[in-house]
């Protein structure tokens, strides 16, 4: 199986398939059971392909996983996201490497605030552990063996002065040195790389106007450029994840104010790592950034599977909208009249009366902005499967994905329920849930209540999603 991975990896779409298939031949594996995994997996893996293709991510990992002896596996799952289309800046720390210079020189590693004070002489480690670190990135992405998952892959790396940096200087009394913080991102410069089909490795220093080196943190780095670059996703390579709820799982999702309420709660027992790395996707979050990904690096195959899954490994924070989405209460009853009623004139939604607004109101989820409604929807649970009815966005606000985030809103709502499926009856609207994940089913695939009530003359087509956690 390993080899079929190495196919995968090392090749694109159609022809990593065939490949692939070729392999399982070779090994001479059942015919049906494992080819007919295998095709299905793939399809499945075909809609993120497609989501994630000619996007911008920022990837940050420590010093810690480039010297692990399965770094090459993370490089080729990163050839292979690039292979993939995807637009990618990698940034790199060398926490540990610089350690180690400082240890080999006799230096004794000065920590304040959780920063390391960089003198004159840490500051030359510091340049030969992240150069170190950044050739040694720069050659195992330049891999070309044959009969490996890097054969033909081509990769272009590009690294250089991207980073501005200026002096922390004295703060709280403490004299910082060399050690600086970012000043700015050179965006346009990297972006023309990327437009080039490059790869952009930043590091974990930066330059002043007066030609001096900085030793920054690395989740400076990749925050300012993820802000910068406005990425689409931003995915943080932790050492350690543990970002559990009370029951000690793992939380697969967090809104940015559910973040923040959990950091704030929670902040007295993070270790070092959780704490970076949660801070570091609630700043991207907060600052434009749509997708902040948190994932333990120590899984085989992490980024694929946070990326390529539908349910994920990891935590995924979420922006905020600036819309609020609130559970609907008796005082929205009149703002989603005057939402729905041009609707159900258009014979888009069904027509329902003020009456049976008031009696369902606690089905409804709104979207309130400036103290009007701009969008509603209805959830009708039944047992595992639920309705989603009634959703409408305002004319004057449909360009911004408020009908994708209402949608997803109430998924997770049905999943607190415990709700499995998603059905809509829809007679003019049914591309638009078909391109969100709903597949067309018959009459007899919903509720037998459901069944009892449906209009014929309506003609409405039925369409089911299967929820996951994650999107």
């Amino acid at each position: 199986m390993k080899d079929i991975s190495a196919a995968i990896k090392s090749r694109g779409t159609i022809h990593a398939l065939n490949q692939a298939l070729k392999l399982l031949l070779e090994l001479h594996l059942p015919e049906n059971n494992n080819l007919t995994q295998f095709v299905e997996w793939f399809r499945y893996s075909s809609p993120y392909i497609n989501a994630h293709r000619g996007k911008t991510f920022v990837i940050l990992f420590d010093g810690d996983a480039v010297d692990d002896a399965s770094f090459s596996n993370l490089i080729h799952d990163i050839a292979l996201l690039d292979s993939l289309g995807i637009r990618l800046v990698l940034v790199h720390g060398a926490r540990y490497q610089i350690e180690k210079r400082l240890e080999s020189a006799n230096l004794k590693s000065n920590i304040t605030n959780n920063l390391r004070i960089t003198d004159e002489a840490s500051l030359q480690c510091v340049k030969e552990a992240v150069g170190s670190v950044r050739m040694h990135i720069e050659a195992m992405l330049s891999m070309g063996v044959a009969n490996s998952p890097m054969a033909g892959a081509k990769i272009r790396v590009v690294s250089g002065n991207f980073v501005m940096a200026k002096p922390i200087g004295v703060h709280e009394g403490v004299d910082y040195c060399f050690t600086g913080e970012v000043r700015r991102i050179d965006a346009s410069a990297i972006q023309h790389q990327l437009d080039d089909g490059a790869i952009v490795l930043l590091s974990s220093t930066g330059y002043s106007p007066t030609g001096e080196v900085f030793s920054l943190t690395a989740e400076d780095v990749a925050t300012k450029a993820a802000i910068a670059l406005n990425a689409d996703k931003f995915i943080y390579l932790t050492e350690n994840l543990k970002l559990h709820d009370k029951l000690g799982e793992l939380i697969s999702q967090f809104s940015l104010s559910q973040a923040k309420t959990y950091a704030e709660s929670k902040q007295a027992d993070f270790d070092e790592n959780t704490q970076r790395s949660l801070n570091s996707a609630i700043e991207v979050c907060t600052k434009g950034v749509r997708r902040a990904h948190i994932i333990d690096r120590h899984i085989q195959g992490a980024l694929l599977l946070e990326l390529y899954t539908r349910n994920g490994i990891g935590t995924l924070v979420t922006a905020d909208c600036y819309d609020t989405t609130r559970q609907a209460n008796i005082d929205d009853v009149a703002g989603i009249i005057e939402l729905i009623e041009p609707l159900e004139q258009k014979g888009i939604l069904v027509r329902r009366s003020r009456e049976r607004l008031e009696i369902e109101i606690d089905h409804f989820t709104v979207m309130e902005r400036d103290g009007m409604i701009i969008a509603c929807s209805a959830l009708y649970p039944y047992g595992n499967i639920a309705e989603l009815a009634c959703l409408a966005v305002h004319k004057d606000y449909r360009n911004n994905q408020r009908g994708e985030t209402l949608l997803s809103h109430t998924e997770r709502r049905a999943l607190q329920l415990n709700v499995e499926q998603l059905f809509v009856l829809s007679s003019k609207t049914t591309h638009w849930f078909i391109e969100r994940g709903f597949e067309a089913s018959t009459i007899d695939a919903l509720p037998i209540e459901k069944q009892t009530m449906y209009n014929y003359q309506r003609r409405s087509k039925v369409f089911i999603k299967q929820l996951s956690t994650r999107r």
